[in-house]
């Protein structure tokens, strides 16, 4: 069952409390940068997320959400070379891929947020405080 067979269900893509919400912790871990992921997450748990899981691959974060089995993913440091395929499976599945603020999608960013939904990609980049990781295309 993809996006649009679960969007046309109803089920939970609008909805913060009933959202399964994946990310990664990213290659920085030095205390600042971990602080901010941390506080990325109880964040998004005030904002009511039903769960916010990390599954340990970023590439498997994404094909669930693509295949349904998530409904929201956000990342900072996830390279353009990571992020290239699974944004076009994710749009495929009828998904959404945009940037943390909250615009378009900007490859070189390092960051990004992909959804079900508009509302609930939205929703996600509201909650969440900018980790800087730089561009791909400054390295």
């Amino acid at each position: 069952m993809d996006m649009v067979q679960l969007e046309e269900e109803g089920i939970g893509y609008r909805d913060l409390s009933k959202a399964l919400v994946l990310t990664e912790i990213g290659p920085k871990r030095d205390p600042a940068t971990l602080k901010l992921f941390l506080s990325n997450m109880e964040r998004l748990l005030h904002a009511k997320a039903h769960g916010v899981r990390v599954i340990g691959s970023s590439t498997l974060a994404l094909c669930h959400l693509a295949s349904g089995a998530a409904d929201a993913y956000y990342q900072f440091g996830l390279h353009c070379w990571d992020l290239a395929a699974a944004t076009v499976i994710i749009r495929e599945a009828g998904g959404i891929v945009m940037d943390t603020s909250g615009g378009p999608l900007d490859l070189m960013s390092c960051r990004v947020v992909a959804a079900g939904t508009r509302e609930m990609a939205t929703l996600i980049a509201r909650a969440l405080q900018t980790i800087n990781y730089g561009r791909d295309d400054e390295k």
